[in-house]
């Protein structure tokens, strides 16, 4: 690597908080002479965006919440809902990390493609709900689309080689691996009547509360369907998911001559948050290495989709495309904190969402407006569903 290569990269991170931007962080700390983080957001945990701020020497912090902004004592600091936009605004940058949950960071990251930041993306929703943009544009401004998540990472580094136009002619199919989540051995019956504590207790994965639910539901594996289809610019029928239970083999490629490759590591999402801020090179590693030593077996099954239907809504919107995407993520959005406020049954989670892409019909995407419209129309309705 050359010194031009290893330059000090500035980076902005949205959803700071959360958890994949806490091991975010800590992928910057372990490369700390190769990144200097010069923005960070969050919704509303003003007391550890501050104390972050502090550690990491931020001058320019973004909350969500106005409520609590008055803890925050950096030099800058930008409140309310379009707060992360004024952050971007502010800033230049080489890499912003889009890791906010749901919807929200989705300005934000269409103003970063426009100046030309490199995009790693955690928060798979942007893509789900407003694909139709995001990616367009980022082909228009010459902008990486660098995934996070674990699965797209791993199919990102199987298919470096391929990159281009070349990649649609000798890549088959894209397999996403599929922890199975806490139900995967469930009766429907006993899975529909989960409680809040039995969903959260992920058997491999430690993760935010709305994406825990998101692996008991599989909606999560549903998301990355269609993020991958926009990512990869494969259609539904390239397109599979396997349910692996150890997450060590985090997904797979098929090419045209039936060789497949796949990416192994431990369940640690620091592995593809550093290759996401370090491409295209590699460094020593935040994450924990794999143990070879104790991989004893791999164990792969179908997915039943009787149980877990929210995979086939995936590739109903795959099909649909427009504002089916927008839909069915914030009708998601709207159930799963309904279930996590003891509103409704969990196996009412993916009812609700398949109740809203009945009933709101599809429309191209022209623009943001368009998104919020949908994102509007589906919560409406999960709320008039969940009082009726």
């Amino acid at each position: 690597m050359t010194d031009a290569d290893a330059q000090v990269r500035r980076v902005i991170l949205l959803g700071s908080t959360g958890s994949i931007g806490v091991q975010t962080l800590d992928c910057v700390r372990n490369l700390s002479s190769r990144f200097k983080v010069v923005g960070l957001a969050a919704g509303s945990n003003a007391e550890l965006l501050a104390e972050q701020a502090r550690a990491f020497g931020v001058e320019h912090v973004a909350l969500s919440d106005e409520t609590h902004a008055a803890a925050l004592d950096a030099p800058h600091v930008y409140r309310g809902p379009d707060a992360c936009v004024q952050l971007v605004e502010a800033l230049d940058a080489d890499v912003l990390v889009g890791a906010i949950v749901g919807a929200a960071g989705l300005p934000a990251t269409l103003r970063a493609i426009e100046k030309g930041m490199t995009i790693a993306l955690a928060n798979k929703e942007t893509l789900v709900a407003a694909g139709e943009l995001v990616v367009p544009l980022a082909q228009e401004h010459g902008v990486d689309l660098l995934p996070i998540d674990s699965e797209h990472s791993a199919i990102f580094q199987c298919v470096q080689s391929h990159r281009g136009a070349e990649i649609n002619g000798q890549l088959k199919r894209i397999v996403l691996t599929a922890s199975g989540g806490p139900f995967r051995t469930w009766a429907k019956d006993d899975i529909h009547n989960a409680t809040v504590d039995q969903a959260l207790n992920h058997p491999t994965w430690n993760m935010g509360r709305k994406i825990t639910i998101d692996s008991a539901t599989m909606m999560n594996k549903a998301l990355e369907i269609i993020e991958a289809h926009w990512l990869f610019g494969v259609g539904r029928e390239q397109i599979d998911v396997i349910v692996h239970p150890q997450s060590i083999a985090h997904s797979f490629v098929e090419f045209t001559d039936h060789s497949v490759l796949a990416q192994l590591g431990t369940p640690d999402m620091r592995t593809p948050i550093q290759y996401a801020l370090t491409w295209p090179h590699r460094a020593s590693g935040a994450g924990e290495p794999l143990d070879w030593s104790q991989l004893s077996q791999l164990d792969f099954e179908p997915p039943d989709h009787e149980r877990f239907p929210a995979l086939r809504l995936a590739y109903r919107v795959i099909e649909s495309g427009g504002t089916s995407g927008a839909v069915l993520n914030a009708a998601n959005e709207a159930a799963v904190a309904a279930f996590l406020d003891g509103e409704l049954k969990f196996g009412q989670i993916v009812e609700l969402v398949e109740q809203a892409l009945d009933a709101i019909p599809p429309k191209h995407i022209a623009d943001l407006a368009d998104v919020w419209e949908a994102d509007r129309k589906a919560r409406e309705l999960v709320e008039s569903l969940l009082r009726s």
